[in-house]
C-alpha cells in the first residue's frame, strides 16, 4: 500500500499515494500471450507491437526476452527456430494449450478486479455527489 506523508496534493499536482498510473503487476504476461495468440511472433516483432499502443504496458527488450523464457519454462509458450529468407534464424514464439488456460484465468481475474474497481468508483462518486467529505 502506498504511504502518504501529506493529506492533500497541492493544486495541479498528482497525489503521491497513487503512483501506479494504470500499472498492474505482471500484466505483461497476459498481453504477450494475447499478442502471440493473434499470431506467432519473434521477439523483435513483439517489441514493435507493444510500442504501437500507448495503453499497453511498457516493455524493454530485456524484460520481454526474460518473460518469454519464463513463459516457455512454465510451458505457456513454445518456440522454434525460424530460418527466414534473410538474416539469421530467429525464435518464433506461440502459445500452448496451457498458455491459453493461463490467459483465461487472467481474464477472469481482470474481470473480477474491474467489478471491484467499478464498485469502489460508484461508492466514491455517490459520496462526493452528495457533497460529503470535500476536505
Amino acid at each position: 500500500m502506498p504511504r502518504c506523508r501529506r493529506q492533500r496534493p497541492r493544486e495541479g499536482e498528482a497525489h503521491r499515494c497513487c503512483p501506479l498510473r494504470g500499472r498492474v503487476r505482471g500484466f505483461v504476461r497476459p498481453w504477450l500471450l494475447l499478442l502471440l495468440l493473434q499470431h506467432p511472433s519473434h521477439g523483435y516483432e513483439l517489441l514493435e507491437r507493444f510500442g504501437q499502443d500507448e495503453r499497453m504496458p511498457g516493455i524493454d527488450p530485456g524484460l520481454l526476452y526474460r518473460t518469454l523464457r519464463h513463459l516457455e519454462d512454465e510451458g505457456l509458450v513454445r518456440s522454434s527456430w525460424d530460418a527466414g529468407p534473410r538474416g539469421p534464424a530467429r525464435r518464433l514464439y506461440q502459445v500452448t494449450d496451457e498458455g491459453i488456460a493461463y490467459l483465461h484465468a487472467w481474464a477472469e481475474e481482470i474481470q473480477a478486479t474491474k467489478e471491484r474497481l467499478e464498485h469502489f468508483l460508484q461508492a466514491y462518486r455517490h459520496h462526493f455527489d452528495r457533497g460529503e467529505g470535500n476536505e
